[in-house]
């Protein structure tokens, strides 16, 4: 166990949580009563709506089974498709900053009514995401949960973080197909996966259902966010309680690099999901499930 560690009360030493149970490839879902106390009082907490952000070339789609499992104990969710993601029908290749991507979620947050609050979790990219948003409206946010996620300090972009892994990590250099729009004299406009590369990136431990789902299903990232430098305040950003989800057996964003972020901007807490691989929702769908609950219920 390791004790992250802050400088303000939210952030003193919480030990880490992590999924004991034995990876499953196929890891069926199980009911909700499995996984949580029955007793459970949502009315008790301080909110029970969960917004999830997708991460890069991801959509809404790959929350479909934390979104029922969720639902099935009570929970609120919402599952936002960022701008040119999913079914949102812009062109990946047109947007030029983050604040234009994040937007359908900013939109979102700026209409919840006074008071109103939420869990925000992102995947991957969508960490940098939730970031700006709660840069934006820290009041409105009660906790953020990182899963897989790029967790930035102020000034740092999620370029920054990716380069360091990237240089260490063939596969995703193997991987990654830079999309050049405006012409290939100029910076590249998105960035895809090679297809066969895709279950050994990001779905090398999930169900080859969901990893056909990916497959038909996943749009390139815009590159221009990808660049863009996050300013955080500790005003702000810094008030919002957060918590850092660790895949281990993750070849996209590597075990190492996710120590590297909690170490260098401690959460809360920290939960390990052992046997999960970058995208946690489908290879360790119930692990996850049973960690946003619990998070959800912490004082």
């Amino acid at each position: 166990m390791r004790y992250p560690t802050g400088n303000s009360k939210r952030n003193q030493p919480l030990p880490r949580s992590s999924s004991s149970r034995a990876r499953s490839l196929t890891d069926p879902l199980l009911q909700p009563h499995q996984l949580v106390n029955q007793d459970l009082k949502l009315d008790n907490l301080e909110t029970k709506h969960f917004v999830l952000v997708h991460g890069g070339g991801f959509g809404a789609w790959c929350w479909y089974k934390t979104i029922a499992l969720l639902e099935e104990s009570g929970y609120k969710v919402t599952a936002v498709d960022l701008t040119g993601s999913g079914i949102h029908s812009f062109d990946t290749n047109s947007i030029t900053s983050l604040s234009q991507y994040v937007k359908p979620l900013t939109d979102f947050l700026e209409k919840l009514t006074d008071g109103e609050k939420v869990i925000l979790v992102g995947h991957d990219f969508g960490g940098a995401c939730i970031s700006y948003a709660m840069e934006l409206f820290p009041s409105k946010v009660s906790k953020a949960i990182f899963v897989a996620a790029a967790m930035l300090t102020s000034g740092q972009s999620a370029l920054d973080m990716f380069s360091d892994k990237v240089e260490s990590n063939d596969l995703m250099r193997q991987a990654q197909v830079f999309l050049y729009a405006n012409g290939n004299d100029q910076s590249p406009t998105a960035i895809d996966f090679d297809k066969s590369l895709l279950r050994d990136l990001l779905f090398n431990q999930s169900p080859t259902k969901d990893i056909a789902l990916a497959s038909v299903s996943m749009r390139p990232i815009p590159f221009f966010p990808v660049l863009e430098k996050l300013s955080l305040s500790e005003t702000n950003h810094g008030s919002v309680r957060r918590f850092y989800i660790e895949t281990v057996e993750d070849n996209a964003i590597p075990i190492a690099v996710q120590e590297s972020m909690v170490n260098k901007s401690p959460p809360e807490q920290v939960f390990i999901l052992k046997g999960a691989d970058h995208s946690p929702f489908f290879s360790k769908p119930q692990a996850l499930h049973k960690f946003l609950v619990e998070i959800s219920r912490l004082p």
